[in-house]
């Protein structure tokens, strides 16, 4: 571990001795106008798009849990080299790459090895003007859908995509999780803006990676390409405050219908709502047929705990507000519902399963599995849960910004909480602490993860 921060520390002292000039944007005509805002990262401040970061994760594990679970690493170092660029390379047209080269030490992988080294290609594609307002775009994308910030039931290209994250703020990880290879064709109009996607099979369907198998430069298309997927969404202008998005989206599994619409409150509030609908089977199933398709499963193991029979009609929602406040505070309220997740039947025979779970070590690894398939799929585990973020920039007047959240179970009161502070010392460095914690009882929703909390300490050099 002392070996690790020293390589950080060294290697972020040789990149204070000197600069590199940024990639300017260029011509922001090219991007279509929902492409142009910035992202919402923690570097959004400095206007800069390259950037060294040195992190140091300490976690804190259980003694106990009430089902077996793998052992998981204490401690975790990690230098990143971040780059996030655009290039003109016509009078219309547009290379846009974005990427993050990970060096990492923790208490379970022997350093160094070739799990040392990742390489997050987030995203990598050309994008053409082919008229005015209408833009053609293909190669490795990161296309978000949806308006919540804790849950985003119509953000269909999701599943999957997250490596390795270094926060649990679901906003973060809309940005730095790993796109899918794509065409995408948008159309914005005077009256609105359509946007169709067609991501095609590239690789077979590869199963769920832990922290210790990730390979070093696979671009793991397997986990994002693994079938045909379509998309439609459309945007219709009603009005300068209400302004309804729909989308069609279609795999070999379901078809998907969603809803996001948003209505400004005055000078300080917007509401909004985001939904989708679909036949589908619960999310025990669709985990313990996963595990089986790709091996990960027993193929004649009876399924425990065992799921609802057959598909039926699912909806998933996310409804909240934002709230400024005159001192420049911004909250977010939201309920989350997903239809097809975890019931309190579900989570009674998962935790009364898990008590005998001792002497069978392969019904553990199923136990787990499920939740683990949930967190892979970026699916909210339980039925119904409540949300609220909290986030102020320059605190105390200072260049200092700070954001917090908490996300709660609304069966058994359990929940995750993540508070983070980044000072911005000046355009070239800033210093980030990040505290996370999942609370709860034993025999609950977060309160049962291995991990009790974790505190991150951040030192980072934009170039």
């Amino acid at each position: 571990m002392t070996r690790g921060i020293g390589w950080g520390l060294l290697l972020l002292a040789l990149a204070g001795s000197g600069t590199v000039s940024a990639q300017s944007d260029g011509d922001l005509s090219l991007i279509p106008p929902d492409s142009q805002s910035p992202p919402k990262v923690r570097d959004s401040r400095s206007g800069q798009n390259l950037y060294l970061e040195n992190a140091l994760t300490a976690v804190w594990l259980r003694n106990e849990l009430p089902v077996p679970a793998q052992p998981s690493y204490d401690w975790q170092e990690r230098l990143l080299l971040d780059a996030r660029t655009a290039w003109n390379v016509g009078p219309a047209t547009r290379l846009i790459f974005s990427d993050r080269f990970n060096l990492r030490a923790e208490s379970d992988i022997s350093s160094p090895d070739q799990e040392s080294i990742v390489n997050d290609l987030r995203e990598a594609y050309m994008e053409w003007r082919l008229a005015d307002q209408t833009y053609l775009a293909f190669g490795r994308i990161n296309l978000k859908s949806g308006i919540a910030l804790g849950y985003n039931p119509t953000d269909y290209f999701k599943a999957r995509t997250v490596s390795e994250p270094l926060s649990a703020d679901p906003t973060v990880l809309r940005e730095d999780r790993l796109g899918t290879v794509m065409l995408r064709l948008q159309h914005i109009g005077a009256g609105g803006s359509i946007t169709v996607a067609f991501a095609p099979r590239l690789r077979r369907q590869s199963p769920i990676y832990s922290n210790t198998e990730l390979s070093t430069f696979d671009p793991m298309l397997g986990r994002m390409n693994s079938e045909h997927r379509f998309l439609i969404k459309s945007s219709i202008d009603l009005s300068s405050d209400l302004i309804p998005e729909v989308l069609i989206y279609h795999d070999r599994h379901d078809t998907r219908f969603g809803l996001n619409l948003a209505m400004t409150l005055g000078h300080s509030i917007v509401a909004y709502v985001e939904e989708s609908a679909a036949r589908r089977r619960d999310l025990i199933a669709r985990a313990l047929d996963f595990g089986r398709a790709a091996g990960a499963l027993p193929a004649g193991a009876t399924d425990e705990p065992p799921p609802s029979p057959g598909s039926s009609l699912k909806n998933e929602l996310a409804i909240g507000a934002s709230y400024t406040t005159p001192g420049r505070v911004t909250w977010n309220l939201e309920y989350h519902l997903n239809q097809a997740g975890f019931t309190s039947e579900d989570w009674s025979r998962w935790f009364a399963i898990g008590s005998a779970a001792a002497a069978l070590p392969a019904l553990a690894n199923e136990l787990w599995y499920i939740r683990g398939y949930a967190l892979d799929q970026e699916e909210q585990s339980t039925e119904q849960a409540i949300f609220v973020r909290a986030d102020l920039t320059d605190a105390f007047g200072l260049n200092l910004e700070l954001s917090g959240f908490a996300n709660v179970d609304l069966r058994d009161g359990s929940g995750q909480a993540q508070g983070e502070a980044d000072y911005y010392w000046s355009d070239a460095w800033t210093i980030g602490l990040l505290a996370a914690g999942d609370f709860g009882s034993r025999r609950s929703d977060f309160g049962s993860l291995p991990a009790a909390g974790s505190i991150l300490l951040s030192v980072r050099r934009y170039l």
